[in-house]
Formats: structure tokens, sequence, C-alpha cells
């Protein structure tokens, strides 16, 4: 089961002739009852009866004798509700056939979803770098939801397999508020357009001054002014391609061992983070050495991010550890677990 802004045009142009249908049919409905309390004194409950004998044209008797004038504006109900009623039935069942009913729901059954999803990614477009964010993260298990604008795009996303999308333009403050980005955990926008990214970047910051925000850049200068609209982090993966390919060239092993680690999906060792406000109390202010972390696990610490936001690669034993660290660690998935297991208690 897949859920999101599927045809969204066509939904919504289905539900806008089921409204006029209906008031349609309530104007029909409500011109009767007036016509036969003005022309004939029917109470209410009366004009509405003749109104519906006659609509559902059961042959049933009047209420009472009709008039001239009433037998005129009779004919004139008939013929006009018959065509009304048939215009009912008729969008009705195209809304059902063409699968607008199914998207409805679709539609209602994924706000429920969002409405209560939180900690989740959003993911603005569905291109080559959007694409592989979201198989990067379904590998972690990490929830997200997708923005994608292009119908053609959309088709794609389902056949993915993509559980949560929404069919629409990430720069509406509409969408990005139906998509969840109050309660999410991050956002990555990935729009070929940097000026389109820097509007994402300035409403998503807005509305959640907490989230973190990775943004797409391509031009030179992008970076910089994404950087001041909010983001956190800006890729541009055109130059680090490039920087990549030169690495190839010059340090290929060291390269391509960091590739195994971070890019490929080793399973075998594996790269993460611990952040020190998850460490026991009886272990911080300690240092490095006093965790033991090689006899008790043998992952090894390869680095630390203090609280000023300086990186110390290699730290030596003798350095202390703090509530606002996060210590980079090295290992296979055993090795970390049990790390893990050991300094949070």
């Amino acid at each position: 089961m897949y859920f999101g802004r599927v045809k969204q045009s066509q939904n919504h142009s289905g539900l806008n002739d089921l409204y006029f249908a209906g008031m349609l049919l309530l104007a029909v409905f409500v011109t009767g009852v007036i016509g036969y309390r003005v022309i004939e004194g029917y109470p209410l409950l009366d004009g509405l009866y003749m109104v519906v004998i006659t609509i559902a044209t059961v042959g049933y008797n009047e209420v009472h004798p009709l008039t001239d004038a009433g037998k005129v504006f009779t004919i004139f109900l008939i013929l006009s509700s018959f065509g009304i009623f048939a215009y009912v039935i008729t969008t009705v069942t195209r809304f059902i056939i063409d699968g607008g009913f199914r998207d409805y729901y679709l539609l209602k059954k994924l706000d429920r979803m969002i409405n209560h999803t939180d900690n989740h990614v959003i993911i603005c477009g569905y291109g080559r770098n959007g694409s592989q964010a979201c198989r990067e993260l379904t590998m972690h298990n990490q929830p997200f939801l997708v923005i994608e604008n292009r119908e053609s795009v959309i088709a794609r996303i389902r056949e993915d397999g993509i559980k949560l999308f929404l069919q629409g333009d990430a720069t509406h403050d509409s969408v990005l508020e139906r998509a969840g980005v109050q309660k999410a955990k991050a956002l990555i926008t990935t729009l070929p357009s940097d000026a389109d990214n820097t509007f994402v970047v300035l409403t998503a910051r807005h509305m959640n001054p907490k989230l973190t925000i990775i943004s797409r850049a391509s031009g030179n200068f992008s970076d910089v002014k994404l950087k001041r609209a909010g983001a956190t982090n800006v890729i541009m993966p055109d130059k680090l391609g490039g920087i990549h390919m030169a690495k190839l060239v010059m340090q290929p092993d060291v390269v391509e061992f960091i590739d195994n680690i971070l890019l490929y999906g080793d399973k075998k060792v594996r790269l993460e983070e611990i952040l020190g406000a998850d460490i026991h109390a009886c272990f911080l202010e300690g240092t490095i050495g006093e965790l033991q972390v090689r006899t008790d696990s043998r992952a090894t610490i390869i680095g630390i991010k203090n609280a000023k936001g300086e990186y110390l690669y290699n730290p030596s034993p003798d350095e202390k550890i703090t509530c606002h660290d996060k210590l980079f660690v090295l290992g296979t998935l055993e090795q970390i677990d049990q790390l893990k297991s050991v300094v949070k208690g």
C-alpha cells in the first residue's frame, strides 16, 4: 500500500464536481419545497414529500389536488430534476470509477499517518540526490517523507515503494506544514534550483528553529547564501565529486577504505557517533582511557567534537569527556553495541 498526493489535480476536480452536483440537488429540493409552499400552500413536510415523489417518479398521489399553477410548476420540477439527477449519478459514478474515491481515502489516511509521525526526515525533491538519501535512510530504519511536485516522478516514487510522500511545491508553507515540519527531526532539500532550495531553507527554519537542515547547492557562492538562510550543512555534489575523483588518483586505497565504511554500507564495520549526553554520569569528566573502550568492546574512538565545535582527531587516552561532546566510534556493529551498553549504563 502506498500513500501520497496521487492525481492531485484530478482528485480536486472530482471533488469539486461532487460538491457542485450536491449543490444542484440541494437547490432542486429547496426550490421545490418553496414552490409548493408558495403556490399550493403546502406545509414544509408536505412540500418535501412532493419533491421526493416527483424526483423519484414513484407514482404516488399528490398530497392535495394541484392547481393549474401547481401542475405547471411540477412539470418544470420534473424536467429540471431529471437532468440534474442524471448529472449527480454520472458524477458520483465517474468519481468512483476513475479512482477519485480511492485517492481521497488515501489522502485522508496519509493525513492521519503524518499527524501521528514525529522525529522524521523530510526530503524535498526525488532526483538523484533525493532518491539516494531515501535509500540511505531506509537502510538505517529512519522514517522519512518525500515532497515532489512532478507527476512523472510521483509514479517512480510509488514504484520504489516509498510509503510517505506528498505531491506539492516544497517552497509553499502549506506543503511543509502538512509534511509535519514542526515535528520533524531534519529536512533535506535537493531541488535542482539553488533559489528554490534557499526558499525552502528560509521557510523551514522559520517554521522550526531547531530543525537540522541539509541543502544541496550547485552554484559557486550558493553555499554561503544557504548558510545565511539557515541551512545547517550545505552539500555541493559536483564539487565533492571532483575532489573524490582526484583523491582516488592520489590516495586510492585510503578513499576506498573510507567509502567502504561510509558510502557502501559495509556491514562488517560501522562509524557511529555517541552523544556525551547519553553517557552515564559516572563516566563524565573522566578520561577516554578510563572508559577502557578497547578492553570492554574492542571498538575505537577515532575522534571527538567538543562543545566549541572543534574536532579532535585520534584523541589521547588522557582526553576528558563531557556531556557536550560527541564521540566518533569505529568498530563492528556488535562492538559498537557493546560499547553503548557499557557507557550508557
